[in-house]
């Protein structure tokens, strides 16, 4: 619901009792105004629905019925429901403040304590609705008021909310909710629970502290491919909030932080407090750990290969367009296929793009890394539009491989199969079982050269990477030319991805640096070598 201003609204009479007035806000599907009840002579807030919006008259008395149910001080409270223009329209409590998404929009953002209070006022409520059996299903800045005076957090909009089960289209083929703040699992068109909403307080988290959502793309279709493949990168910004947004964010639900852990930490951050990771929680959502050189500011987005940032919302898609958006962008069709890969640990499969474990050169953001990352370039598998596969199959040790010839003016040896991702400067090549990657990130040389980029990376090595050791940084030299080399253990960013070991080089010629990493699990270390010693020894640039 987007604040319009003061707009007179004609201050007609409407139930015999409520005065509209002002214009407070518009969504897809209605107007909220503000009003007063002059039987009780009280100011409210009405929803009215939209003449031309296909809204379904139902839905609204079926609104007030559900948040009838939930009673608590951080739920909208719907006092009564009357007729408007023939329709149904919800008289409310009137909280007088702009939504969380006005406030983003104006480009304030909340400190992490700040955020971690909203997350606790929200969680609440999202508990209540769930004790009885109600998923809120669309969880936004949006759909969060702010009060002027107390600073009341207020969940609102429960027009799409359901019961447990309920399917993400509706009977019409709309999808159910705000693409960018909807579970993985809603996103694969599965049963949700109630830890679907704690995907999405997880997201708004990140918006809350940082301006935008982590899956902000320019498309439904590489909003999705965000959502089911990418790597998620919470930016350092949000400081003790990152490990409750990890939990939250962590696609299986079954291994998703719970109300109960989520609260403690939350609590943790709000009294200034560095929240105790739980237990065997997962860390992160990431394939790769951030490259060198990568900037952790609050503006670094989610993730690699991430597609841009886009506006794109709503609460209602057509499923057609959805569909059309996946068959058109070939970054969807890869989207697709991680949909269906990997359905046990909900782990994106093959392809998913991300700074190489070795780090994408230059990439300085940490593990940490955040959401909102000004819009990298759009994600493309290889398999469209992408490189040019320029040999057959090929490989020392049976490992097959192939050279591409890249967009971005460089040639490379990679795995057979691999698919392609971009994620601003830096280029991704992940193998279809999605194990192994190869980074190469072209840029101008920064200050200290690389040796002065690895070093930086590895003294950030500890916060980047968990389970960051055995790292070594040394100088060398590569055809001749002044080099640095970067090799490090670390545990991976989820237990389903286990330990990896990253060897990643980068060099300096003719005011460029050039990097190059591959990231391999542990137990697959012959491959790790052969796959790097091909990259690097095939890698030329192109067209002059």
């Amino acid at each position: 619901m987007s604040n319009n201003g003061s707009e007179q609204a004609g201050h007609e009479l409407i139930g015999g009792r409520y005065r509209l007035g002002e214009r407070l806000g518009q969504g897809g599907m209605g107007v909220v105004r503000r009003a007063t009840d002059e039987l009780l002579g009280r100011p409210v807030a009405v929803k009215t629905l939209a003449l031309d919006s296909g809204a379904d008259p139902a839905g609204a008395l079926r609104e007030a019925r559900v948040v009838a149910q939930i009673r608590h001080p951080h739920v909208i409270v719907v006092h009564d429901v009357v007729e408007h223009d023939g329709l149904p329209a919800l008289v409310m409590e009137l909280v007088d403040g702009g939504s969380l998404a006005d406030r983003l929009a104006a480009g304030e953002v909340l400190s992490p304590r700040e955020a971690a209070r909203l997350g606790l006022d929200l969680l609440d409520a999202l508990s209540a609705a769930h004790a009885r059996d109600v998923l809120h299903r669309d969880v936004k800045p949006a759909n969060v008021l702010l009060e002027k005076d107390t600073g009341r957090a207020v969940l609102t909009d429960f027009g799409i909310a359901s019961l447990p089960g309920a399917t993400t289209l509706s009977r019409t083929g709309v999808f159910i909710g705000t693409p960018e703040y909807t579970a993985p699992e809603r996103m694969r068109g599965g049963d949700a629970g109630p830890a679907s909403d704690l995907w999405s307080l997880g997201a708004l988290l990140c918006a809350a502290a940082t301006g935008t959502s982590p899956f902000r793309r320019d498309s439904i279709g590489a909003v999705l491919h965000a959502i089911v493949y990418e790597e998620i990168r919470p930016s350092e910004r949000m400081g003790p909030l990152v490990p409750v947004v990890r939990g939250l964010l962590e696609r299986d639900p079954a291994r998703r932080l719970g109300a109960a852990e989520a609260r403690r930490m939350l609590a943790a951050c709000a009294a200034g407090e560095e929240p105790r990771p739980v237990a065997h929680a997962p860390t992160a959502r990431e394939t790769d750990p951030p490259a060198p050189g990568r900037s952790t500011r609050a503006s670094d987005t989610a993730t690699a290969g991430d597609p841009g940032a886009g506006r794109r919302g709503g609460k209602a898609v057509p499923v057609v367009a959805a569909v059309v958006a996946v068959c058109v962008a070939a970054a969807t069709v890869a989207v697709l296929r991680a949909v269906q890969g990997d359905p046990a640990t909900g782990a994106p499969p093959a392809g998913r793009g991300s700074a190489s474990a070795t780090s994408a050169p230059g990439q300085n953001a940490p593990a940490t890394s955040a959401p909102g990352q000004n819009a990298p370039a759009a994600t493309a598998p290889a398999t469209a539009s992408g490189p040019t596969p320029t040999s057959a199959p090929s490989g020392p040790g049976g490992h097959l491989s192939r050279e591409v010839t890249d967009e971005r003016g460089f040639s490379v040896v990679v795995p057979y199969g691999a698919r392609r991702t971009t994620d601003g400067d830096r280029v991704f090549y992940t193998s279809e079982d999605g194990a192994v990657r190869v980074g190469i990130r072209i840029r101008p040389i920064p200050s200290g050269g690389a040796i002065g980029v690895m070093r930086s990376s590895d003294a950030s090595g500890p916060t980047d990477y968990p389970g960051y050791r055995d790292a070594r940084v040394e100088e060398t030299t590569h055809r001749g030319l002044p080099a640095a080399r970067w090799e490090f253990t670390w545990n991976g960013f989820t237990s389903a991805e286990g330990p990896r070991h990253t060897e990643d080089i980068c060099w300096e010629r003719d005011g460029t640096l050039y990097d190059l990493w591959v990231s391999a699990p542990v137990d697959r270390p012959e491959e790790a070598r052969i796959r790097f010693g091909e990259a690097l020894d095939s890698f030329r640039t192109t067209g002059g």
